[in-house]
């Protein structure tokens, strides 16, 4: 059995590619520390792979993770990218694989998430917003894991709250 020490992040990398940024930045920061060794260092699928490719990279890096962390923004809950529907490898007339894959109509996230609930990771769910928005969650994981939200709010106006996101994760 691999033996699980990695973060794997997942999220709509298009709209809240600020708030991956800031994972980022406060784990490569000299005065900001958030300790994590990132999933995604692992193999990576190019983004012309097929569906069912791409989702097998991202069962390894899951297999190789403790922590999962999903950062959560308007459009999370409804994202469809991953889905065999939007494979040119889909027969919608005979609901197939041309390839002889197995059809999956889940999205990456709702794959990602799906998984790591079931395999039982740490699971950390970040809100790119100044409150908890569940609705706003992919439903495997509304009752599960911490929640916490990315930024807060006050007189001087919205920020990124860096101690939140490390109490979460740490």
């Amino acid at each position: 059995m691999t033996r699980r020490t990695k973060t794997y992040i997942a999220a709509d990398w298009d709209g809240d590619w600020d708030a991956v940024d800031r994972l980022y930045a406060w784990k490569n920061s000299e005065h900001w520390i958030l300790d994590f060794v990132d999933a995604h260092e692992l193999h990576q699928a190019r983004d012309t792979s097929l569906n069912c490719s791409i989702k097998r990279a991202l069962a390894e890096r899951l297999n190789v993770s403790k922590r999962f962390v999903l950062i959560v923004g308007d459009k999370t809950k409804n994202l469809t990218a991953g889905s065999c529907w939007y494979c040119n490898d889909y027969s919608s007339l005979t609901k197939s694989c041309y390839r002889g894959h197995g059809v999956d109509y889940k999205s990456y996230i709702e794959y990602e998430c799906e998984k790591a609930a079931r395999d039982g990771l740490q699971i950390v769910v970040l809100y790119n917003s100044t409150r908890v928005n569940r609705s706003k969650c992919p439903d495997v994981l509304v009752d599960v894991g911490r929640h916490v939200a990315m930024k807060t709010s006050d007189a001087l106006g919205v920020r990124w709250d860096y101690h939140a996101v490390k109490d979460a994760m740490m």
